[in-house]
């Protein structure tokens, strides 16, 4: 058993998938219209097809509980989800020089090097250097 696909609320998807691909950028597996959203997914550059082992669903907030949970731990400062990265300065660097906004510099805690960005569609997203 793995892991094949997990999900972020977002407040708009067509601007999630602008900053999802063309900031992160990661690549659109699947956008599927089902009339008022969307399923949509991304993964990362350069996966192949065959080897892709996750998508993240980029999920339209459209319940209520789904809207009170997110600004909820936007408001609190959690992360929504985590993405990892081998060289987190040089991805903070890359993601400030598009504009990206951090809640601060990439900081060492428990030997582990971490910074939250705000990803523009209602979520803080934790990058984390492995």
């Amino acid at each position: 058993m793995r892991i094949g696909v997990s999900s972020i609320f977002v407040n708009d998807q067509a601007k999630a998938q602008e900053f999802y691909t063309n900031t992160l950028g990661f690549i659109t597996v699947e956008d599927i219209d089902l009339g008022e959203f969307r399923w949509l997914t991304v993964a990362g550059q350069g996966e192949r097809e065959d080897e892709r082992k996750f998508e993240l669903v980029l999920e339209p907030n459209a319940h209520p509980a789904a809207t009170s949970f997110q600004q909820a731990i936007y408001e609190d400062g959690i992360p929504a989800t985590m993405f990892y990265s081998d060289d987190i300065n040089t991805e903070y660097q890359a993601l400030l020089d598009k504009g990206v906004m951090f809640k601060d510099k990439p900081v060492e805690n428990a030997g582990m090097w971490t910074a939250i960005f705000d990803d523009t569609v209602g979520n803080w997203i934790q990058l984390v250097q492995v």
